[in-house]
C-alpha cells in the first residue's frame, strides 16, 4: 500500500510534498500491521524491533522507488513542451536544465551554482540522495510509533483462534 501511494503521489508533480506528508504514517501504519501480523504484543523490545524493521524495509521502498521515478524524469527529458514544439537539447539532464531556463528560472539555479546540465545533474543527485534518506528516516520513525501503540495496548483475548497455525490443537 505504502509503495502504491509513493508511485501515485510521485507522479503527479505538484503533489510530491504529499509523499513526504504520507511517510510517517504509512510508517505508524506497517509498524502496528506488522506486529498484528505476527501475534506479538510483548515483550516490548521484540514488538519494537519488529515494528522498527518493518518501518525501515517499507522506508528503503518508497525511497528506491521514489529516486527511480524522479530518474526516469530525469534522465527521460527529451524537451518537449507542452505547445508542440521541443528544446534543442540532448535527452536527459540538459533538457531538464534547458527546461528550467527557458521558464525564466537561469537566475536562480546560477545562484545555486547550476550553470550547465552537467552541475544540473549533480545537484538533482544530491537532492534525491537527501529526499530518499529523509523518506527511509520519516518512514522508519513512524513504523516505531505504531510499535510503541502496540505495545501499549492490552493483547486481545479471544476463545477460539479466527485461524489454526500447524501444531495447534483444536480440541
Amino acid at each position: 500500500m505504502a509503495l502504491v501511494l509513493a508511485i501515485c503521489f510521485e507522479l503527479i508533480i505538484p503533489v510530491q510534498t504529499v509523499v513526504f506528508l504520507l511517510a510517517p504514517l504509512m510508517g505508524v501504519l506497517i509498524g502496528a500491521y506488522a506486529n498484528v501480523r505476527a501475534e506479538r504484543w510483548r515483550p516490548r523490545a521484540r514488538v519494537l524491533a519488529n515494528a522498527a524493521y518493518a518501518g525501515l524495509v517499507t522506508g528503503i521502498g518508497i525511497s528506491v522507488l521514489y529516486v527511480a521515478i524522479r530518474l526516469v524524469f530525469l534522465y527521460g527529458d527529451g524537451g518537449s513542451l507542452p505547445d508542440g514544439t521541443s528544446l534543442t537539447c540532448p535527452t536527459g539532464p540538459a533538457c531538464t536544465y534547458a527546461r528550467y531556463v527557458d521558464a525564466g528560472q537561469a537566475d536562480e539555479l546560477a545562484e545555486l551554482g547550476i550553470t550547465d546540465g552537467r552541475t544540473f545533474e549533480a545537484a538533482a543527485w544530491r537532492e534525491l540522495m537527501t529526499t530518499g534518506a529523509g523518506l527511509i528516516i520519516l518512514t522508519g520513525v513512524g513504523g516505531v510509533v505504531g510499535g510503541v501503540a502496540r505495545s501499549l495496548s492490552a493483547p486481545r483475548v479471544r476463545e477460539t483462534p479466527l485461524l489454526t497455525k500447524p501444531g495447534w490443537d483444536r480440541t
